[in-house]
């Protein structure tokens, strides 16, 4: 277990969804160590990423600046009860993502798990991100986006929170049915 208060470790994390959700590049060095590896994997092709960055300014420009340019009205949630860090790491944390894409007004939802180490400070120098899915779905006036995001919290999700918002959306609005399959925490799989 961590000897630093998971407060600590959870202004990271938040540092992180400020930095990429509101397109604030230069929050990515306080976060993250300035030698940090990022690397992603993925179990979709709706979505491309570099399998792996290293340094904050390439991470700031892969996750902030480039994703940015393509992606608005973002939100990232940490799909959990609690957070849970052992030895400066924290193993599989599901996320859930809705946004916008800027080119075609596409409602993008995606999930997925989050694995970040940390060193003593905490900052982080390892994160990897598994994408498990992302769905795009035609949303040109943001309605499904807008309902989708009204009322979860944020950044922390809790999963029965979850369940109960996207299952009540499913019933009223046909056109959300995908949304069933984001209803779970995404687990994470062998490989990640």
């Amino acid at each position: 277990m961590s000897t630093l208060p998971l407060a600590r470790y959870r202004h990271t994390l938040e540092t992180y969804i400020d930095a990429k959700d509101n397109t604030r590049a230069h929050r990515i060095a306080e976060a993250f160590a300035p030698d940090a590896v990022l690397t992603i994997s993925l179990a979709t092709s709706n979505i491309a990423f570099p399998a792996r960055t290293v340094g904050t300014d390439a991470i700031a420009k892969t996750l902030v600046t480039d994703f940015g340019a393509q992606y608005t009205q973002c939100r990232t949630y940490y799909v959990c009860d609690s957070l849970a860090v052992d030895d400066g790491t924290v193993d599989a944390l599901p996320w859930l993502v809705v946004m916008r894409e800027r080119a075609t007004g596409a409602l993008r939802v995606g999930h997925g798990v989050y694995r970040w180490t940390f060193d003593a400070t905490p900052a982080v120098t390892a994160f990897h991100i598994h994408i498990a899915r992302m769905d795009v779905v035609p949303d040109a006036g943001g309605k499904l986006l807008e309902a989708l995001q009204d009322g979860l919290s944020y950044p922390w999700l809790a999963p029965a929170e979850l369940r109960e918002h996207l299952t009540s959306l499913v019933r009223s609005t046909p056109a959300l049915a995908f949304v069933e399959a984001f209803s779970r925490p995404a687990v994470a799989s062998t490989g990640t």
